[in-house]
């Protein structure tokens, strides 16, 4: 079982949410759609634009907790080196 750490957007340079999951199409497909109500619907954050996979649920974990310390530029620096368009990455996805 794969685990993701994963960084949504508002729009390019909007309000980032950091979050954790072991089902990161569905976790996005929640958020899209609202289902989940709380910060990400209140903001409308909804756009992928960076994850990585995790082996173990404890190293997401891990990873997860260290980067909502980080500063916001570390976070668009890390977006941006590996999607510098912001580019919503779920759109992707076939369903």
């Amino acid at each position: 079982m794969a685990f993701y750490v994963y960084i949504l957007a508002s729009k390019k340079y909007g309000t980032l949410y950091i979050g954790m999951t072991d089902d990161l199409e569905k976790r996005i497909w929640e958020r899209k759609e609202k289902v989940l109500k709380g910060f990400t619907a209140k903001y409308d954050v909804n756009q992928l634009v960076w994850y990585e996979m995790h082996d173990t649920r404890e190293s997401a974990f891990i990873r997860e907790r260290s980067m909502k310390k980080w500063s916001r530029n570390w976070k668009i620096n890390l977006i941006e080196r590996e999607n510098p368009d912001w580019e919503d990455l779920s759109e992707t996805w076939s369903s």
